[in-house]
């Protein structure tokens, strides 16, 4: 089994947080949806297994293509794969652009997922991020998705926002609590280099939500999620009985998945691959048929690391028996502080985080990597 990401770069205006690649130059969007077609036929052997079992539109904001657009990339694929018929299909998608008529024909084309980009439900909140929709509109691209008939549907929050409570956090999750979704990620906001955000805060214009109040709202939303019936799978996704997102599981659980479009990466087990973060650069190279991916073959150790790292954050953990003798011998010794304090839990042959040792996860991590 194997997955295929396609990174769709534009956006209406960058939110204020966003660190991703993206563009507003809309009206090159045709250029660039053919040169991603383009590239799936081009790379047909980077995967060791053709048989897809998720498609993922990521971005940007890959609900500002229309219709004919995304088909027209799905059904490059499936004459280049086999694409499996209960394939999960998803689109990221802004709630202003999920109309009526957009989201039927997005079923009609064979989307059966969304994740919906809502990140607050509170207007000044929304206002200051940059986000171009209002609570109002988030609840009515939901409802919409619902009546169009999609009945796996996922939605971001964002959590640590400027000068946001406690309190104003529990009522972002109740109103996703109030809309019978699926699936919720949730993300504490993170202040990057270069962006609006971080400059925001160097100026002294706002202010970053200190680590006790980021670690008790991460803990109201565990709590809250988990008495909602939510299985809390990830580290910062949640999901109801049977709707984990397959696609995002792939990249924890070491499957393989093509990355198509500028900034994409790939992984086969054996490499990763990246492609330029320039549209320019990314379309002349697939135009001219040369070598558009950067590559770095993994050592040994590269895997091990990468397998501790992405595993660490799942509710399965690390599984033992998936390392060599030696690595094992290796990881438990290291675990082993950790076990003792029970932030660490070794069970059934696998180091599992606790709840203590998810708020030091990353100190665990690489304590555990070579």
């Amino acid at each position: 089994m194997a997955g295929i990401y396609i990174h769709i770069p534009f956006c209406k205006s960058r939110c204020l947080y966003c660190d991703f690649f993206s563009t507003t130059r809309l009206p090159e969007r045709e250029q660039y949806v053919k040169a991603a077609a383009a590239e799936i036929g081009m790379r047909t052997d980077y995967l060791p297994d053709k048989h897809i079992k998720t498609i993922y539109f990521g971005g940007g904001t890959p609900s500002l293509l229309d219709s004919t657009s995304i088909a027209f990339l799905l059904n490059t694929i499936r004459e280049n794969y086999d694409v499996d018929k209960q394939a999960e299909i998803t689109l990221e998608g802004n709630p202003n652009d999920l109309t009526k008529e957009y989201l039927h024909q997005l079923k009609r084309i064979g989307i059966n997922r969304l994740s919906i980009g809502i990140q607050s439900f509170d207007n000044k909140q929304l206002l200051r991020l940059g986000r171009r929709h209002t609570a109002a509109d988030a609840l009515a691209a939901i409802q919409q998705a619902q009546n169009a008939g999609f009945e796996n549907i996922s939605i971001d929050l964002i959590y640590g926002l400027p000068a946001q409570t406690l309190s104003e956090l529990e009522r972002d999750i109740d109103n996703a609590l109030a809309l019978n979704i699926q699936h919720l990620s949730t993300y504490c906001l993170t202040y990057e280099s270069g962006t609006r955000l971080t400059q925001l805060r160097d100026a002294g214009k706002i202010q970053e939500t200190n680590d006790d109040t980021l670690n008790s709202m991460y803990e109201t939303i565990c709590r809250r999620l988990k008495e909602a019936d939510f299985e809390h799978y990830e580290v910062s996704n949640f999901a109801r009985k049977g709707y984990r997102s397959q696609h995002n599981s792939a990249y924890w659980n070491d499957t393989p998945y093509l990355g198509i479009g500028a900034a994409a990466h790939s992984y086969n087990q054996k490499s990763r691959q990246w492609n330029p973060s320039n549209m320019e650069e990314y379309i002349y190279q697939i135009t001219n048929h040369k070598q558009v991916a950067e590559i770095e073959t993994l050592s040994d150790t590269d895997r091990y690391n990468e397998r501790i790292m992405l595993s660490l954050r799942t509710a399965e953990g690390i599984q033992l028996n998936q390392l060599t003798t030696q690595e094992q011998t290796y990881c438990i010794e290291q675990a082993r502080p950790y076990i003792t304090t029970g932030k660490l839990v070794h069970t059934d042959n696998r180091l599992i985080a606790s709840a203590m040792g998810i708020n030091i996860l990353n100190h665990i991590t690489e304590h555990l990597m070579r």
